[in-house]
């Protein structure tokens, strides 16, 4: 992060704000109905164009999964995700057993290792509810 030149105004902070109060990891529309309770004035293009800087910079972490829409975190803190595929909903998984990933050498077969990331699928809680209840 390159914090001499960052810059947060407003319209970042209430972003950043609302992003690291919620769990759901929001994409840019949901974040977008999110933080108009606080600035009604703030355009959906405000909200991706921050969204975008604010990943770029390492303030958020962006969640892409491939034919959906990119998620965002506010935790930038190591961690892995769950994805339902049957709705969408992304949640931190938090367990001891992805420890090993972390420990990744800083060079791999002489490519220099920047980062990497996993996602794990599986179906929700409520989607397995419904499944069960039809």
């Amino acid at each position: 992060m390159h914090t001499d030149k960052i810059r947060i105004t407003h319209q970042r902070e209430v972003i950043l704000e609302t992003l690291k109060a919620v769990k759901t990891h929001p994409t840019a529309d949901e974040l977008y109905d999110m933080v108009r309770r606080q600035l009604p004035r703030i355009s959906l293009a405000t909200v991706y164009r921050n969204l975008e800087w604010m990943s770029e910079q390492g303030i958020v972490k962006k969640i892409e999964v491939g034919g959906r829409q990119k998620r965002f975190d506010g935790n930038i803190m190591p961690h892995y995700h769950i994805r339902c595929v049957e709705c969408g909903k992304v949640d931190d998984v938090e367990c001891d057993f992805l420890v090993a990933a972390n420990q990744i050498p800083d060079t791999i077969n002489g490519y220099r290792v920047l980062g990497h990331s996993m996602e794990l699928q599986g179906i929700c809680p409520d989607c397995n509810l419904k499944k069960v209840s039809s």
